[in-house]
């Protein structure tokens, strides 16, 4: 057959995406909007990676991430283009604690990722000697920021590290999961690091962000949930994917991936699979490995990025067993500062946080703590019981919470959030330098653009619609067949 008869009859090109989590699925979306044949392949037995429900005495939870950013567009988009806009449901109640110095206290308002643009807010938190050190940040000579810096090292050395231990530390924590003394302000809080830059002291940079915030009027809920849980999303974009004409295969792991004259070959346990692009979703180890062959100096980069596990420890409770608990009413949780040395490292109230829980079991009291952070996987290796025995301790103690809860789950995260240390942002643009001079292979993912769901859909439509403007821009390339050896 000549290659100008097999263009003709074949589709306009045949993308294989490799990896089922949200940043997998939202490209295999992206490439069926454009007529492109799209085959998704997941190792595992279901999709959404660490988008995920489950039960607990019989309620539907979230047992992943539980909210995505509604500041950005592209989650709340993709939710609603896979049909669930009216599921979209922001939080009932965002009015969280901190667990610190004994107490429960009201997070303070007016700081980005904790550090503070008015110091006056933070008295319940601060000790005197905190605040105080605060006040001497105007005297200080300037600290030099450089092309990164970590953000607990420059916020402690400006304002002190009581502000990094109890503000910074658990708010970053519950994003990454990490140590704030070791992430990338640049990676993790890009809007600071551009402020700092432009001198002067750390609270007015925080003022100054504070006010282009303001400037922009941005109205809406700040994060939005899915009745049923976030969770729901990764069934519906598989669906959207095939109705729109993908294949997905779940339980076939990609064990090989080989550049030829017409493409990229795919091997699989069951066979071959021939593309002419190649989407890899999948966390940095397997994509090292699977790179490995082909361009070893990004499989050396994507082998050295680390990462943290947690796990989560759901409770229900009989309402009518937790109602003496004030302490309660009306929050959406708390998170805790390592320094306090408590095991869990935040709580959140599901049942007042999301009214669809609450309108799905009434008669329950849900609420999920979390254990482990990078550097801390010791945790995980305990047996459930007694990570809802240490959890059931943590909560009596920050809450006064002595009921028994009627049913449990416990679920491990082992390697589930990548690190952004100082210079993550300069390995990722080494990694893309490399993963660019493959012909029709990109990557996307946690690992590159953050690790929020918007950012993961972004990465993703990214990857998506690169590969599909080069296989357009190629219409010399023979066509992959998608054929299997052996089938």
């Amino acid at each position: 057959m000549q290659r100008s008869q097999q263009r003709a009859e074949t589709p306009p090109g045949h993308v294989v995406v490799i990896g089922g989590g949200i940043a997998g699925l939202a490209a295999a979306h992206r490439l069926v909007a454009t007529g492109v044949r799209v085959t998704l392949l997941e190792a595992t037995d279901r999709l959404g990676g660490k988008l995920m429900t489950g039960e607990i005495a019989g309620a539907q939870v979230d047992l992943g991430a539980e909210s995505m950013l509604a500041r950005r567009p592209e989650a709340v988009a993709l939710a609603g283009a896979v049909g669930l806009a009216d599921r979209l449901q922001p939080p009932a109640t965002a009015t969280a604690s901190l667990w610190t110095r004994d107490a429960l206290r009201p997070m303070p308002k007016g700081h980005v990722m904790g550090v503070p643009g008015d110091p006056a807010v933070l008295g319940e938190v601060l000790s005197p000697e905190g605040l105080a050190r605060i006040a001497e940040e105007r005297d200080l000579t300037p600290t030099p920021v450089g092309e990164d810096v970590a953000v607990g090292a420059y916020v402690a050395d400006r304002l002190g590290r009581e502000v990094v231990d109890r503000l910074v530390e658990p708010l970053l924590g519950g994003v990454y999961a990490g140590d704030a003394y070791r992430i990338s302000m640049r990676a993790a809080v890009p809007q600071l690091f551009e402020a700092v830059k432009e001198g002067g002291p750390l609270l007015e940079a925080v003022g100054r962000i504070q006010e282009r915030a303001a400037a922009q009027q941005q109205t809406g809920p700040v994060f939005q949930g899915i009745a049923g849980g976030i969770g729901t999303l990764p069934a519906a974009v598989g669906d959207a994917v095939r109705a729109g004409g993908g294949e997905i295969r779940t339980e076939t792991p990609v064990l090989g991936l080989t550049r030829t004259e017409a493409g990229w070959a795919v091997r699989t346990d069951t066979g071959v699979i021939t593309a002419d692009g190649i989407v890899l979703a999948t966390p940095a180890w397997s994509a090292g490995a699977l790179l490995a062959a082909e361009s070893p100096a990004a499989s050396a980069e994507l082998s050295g990025v680390e990462y943290a596990s947690m796990a989560l420890v759901t409770l229900a409770f009989r309402r009518t067993d937790i109602e003496a608990y004030e302490t309660l009413r009306g929050r959406s949780g708390f998170l805790v500062p390592p320094v306090d040395g408590h095991t869990i490292k935040a709580s959140t109230f599901s049942s007042n946080k999301w009214q669809w829980v609450a309108d799905a079991a009434p008669d329950l009291f849900v609420l999920r703590a979390s254990v482990g952070r990078y550097g801390e996987e010791g945790h995980l290796h305990r047996e459930d019981e007694e990570l809802v025995a240490v959890s059931l301790r943590d909560l009596a103690a920050a809450t006064g919470l002595t009921a028994r809860p009627v049913d449990n789950e416990v679920t491990r995260w082992i390697g589930g959030l990548p690190q952004y240390p100082v210079g993550h942002l300069a390995r990722v643009a080494r990694i893309r330098d490399e993963v660019a001079k493959l012909p029709a292979l990109r990557v996307c993912g946690a690992v590159y653009d953050g690790v929020g769901i918007p950012a993961c859909i972004a990465s993703a439509h990214r990857a998506a619609d690169e590969i599909t403007k080069e296989i357009i821009a190629t219409p010399t390339r023979v066509r992959g067949t998608g054929s299997e050896a052996g089938q």
